[in-house]
């Protein structure tokens, strides 16, 4: 933001780049969420998690304030990618994140927690059929190229996860908030609304993913964004475990059991291209030098 003000600027007035701002809020409150499931410390989760709102807050109105008003604008098959979703991503993970601490806190904090999570939940909810009707229209009423299937369309599915996974922990929360026991079958509806969504899209993307590579033979090389699949499958395997407990479907359970090693193996390639795509950087680098 100091050393390159004008490539920020730039990129926070592009319709394909803007929305990744939201990562910062999005990878901010789910440090937090790991802080609470791995260390107990819910003291760094909460403030990671002040961090991650306040950037949300910030972010989301001067994103959608720009895109709103800049004069020049692209065409919506040149404008609206799935990274557009990570705006729900990010939404979603302050849902999370704020049911987990309302779990531990006392009341009232417990309750305004709850509130908080539960509106952000909503939000996220609404913000998502906006973006994925536009999405879906970009699918099927334009053309579509293999490049234009890049990863982080799979956060198609990835924002539908995570909000089961808020869904589901609000269920779980439900005893200790009037108001969520009060709209417990609305809560327990949407929450499997969003999963089934969720699940349909994996099929789908799979299918697109031997289109592109198989049948049109684009190239399957190492990039970045590839990381953008990585995640979706992770949060699928946590939410429908999460699902499972809060709605008591213990058949549900069978598909974490075997879907956390297929996360872990496309986790494992993405490493091996991202160390391969380093060494090659190196090695070139070297070379130069000599």
């Amino acid at each position: 933001m100091i050393w390159f003000t004008r490539h920020f600027v730039s990129d926070m007035l592009d319709h394909q780049r803007s929305l990744g701002f939201l990562t910062t809020a999005a990878g901010t409150c789910i440090l937090g969420i790991q802080f609470i499931r791995i260390a107990g410390n819910y003291t760094i989760a909460m403030a990671l998690g002040l961090v991650g709102l306040v950037l949300w807050v910030c972010l989301t109105y001067a994103i959608f304030t720009f895109l709103t008003v800049k004069e020049d604008k692209p065409s919506l098959a040149d404008g609206i990618t799935g990274a557009w979703l990570i705006a729900v991503v990010a939404t979603q993970s302050i849902a999370v994140l704020s049911a987990l601490l309302a779990a531990h806190w006392e009341q009232p904090y417990r309750l305004e927690a709850n509130f908080l999570a539960l509106s952000m939940w909503l939000w996220g909810g609404m913000l998502y059929i906006w973006m994925i009707s536009l999405i879906f229209y970009r699918y099927t009423f334009f053309k579509f190229s293999p490049g234009d299937l890049s990863p982080p369309y799979w956060i198609n599915m990835g924002a539908m996860a995570i909000s089961a996974l808020a869904g589901a922990l609000l269920i779980i929360n439900s005893p200790d908030a009037p108001f969520l026991l009060s709209m417990l079958p609305f809560l327990k509806g949407f929450t499997i609304f969003y999963w089934v969504t969720g699940t349909w899209w994996i099929p789908m993307l799979v299918i697109l993913a031997i289109w592109r590579h198989l049948y049109k033979r684009f190239p399957l090389t190492y990039d970045p964004l590839y990381w953008g699949a990585v995640f979706p499958l992770g949060m699928y395997t946590v939410c429908t475990f999460q699902l499972a407990r809060a709605v008591h479907m213990d058949f549900l359970i069978v598909i974490p059991q075997y879907l956390i090693y297929l996360a872990l193996f496309v986790w494992l390639l993405a490493a091996i291209g991202l160390a391969h795509r380093l060494f090659t950087l190196f090695r070139q680098g070297a070379a130069e030098i000599l």
